[in-house]
């Protein structure tokens, strides 16, 4: 009897034994797929922030050769408008020259006249 007892005991123990590393087991294999999903979930995220972190990188760059080339621009703009700016002011200054020669012209012309009908007059 008392061996038997022994043997219902040692068999209750060893299939507890059997279950609870059963158990172990899918506990241990369960951590492990919950591990990897959540390591596949925030890769899946650190990815999709490498990838953005790169479109801004290349955005950036591309705006800054946008504003580079703009700046340039202007600044041929700026360069232009002031050479025409300063060419109207010659053509300016021309047009004031030829004028006041032409006044100029004018009053030698009639002095001269006037010369001329005074020396026909006293001839």
């Amino acid at each position: 009897m008392l061996s038997s007892l022994l043997k219902e005991h040692q068999q209750r123990q060893h299939l507890r034994r059997e279950e609870q590393d059963r158990k172990k087991k899918e506990a241990t294999a369960a951590a492990s797929a919950l591990t990897a999903a959540m390591v596949d979930h925030l890769n899946v995220g650190v990815a999709q922030a490498y990838l953005n972190q790169r479109k801004l990188d290349a955005e950036a760059k591309q705006l800054h050769a946008n504003a580079t080339n703009f700046s340039k621009q202007a600044s041929n703009w700026l360069h232009l408008v002031d050479n025409f700016n300063h060419a109207l002011k010659e053509l300016g200054d021309i047009e004031n020259w030829a004028k006041s020669i032409e006044a100029d012209m004018r009053t030698v012309s009639s002095a001269l006249e006037y010369a001329y009908k005074v020396g026909q007059q006293a001839s």
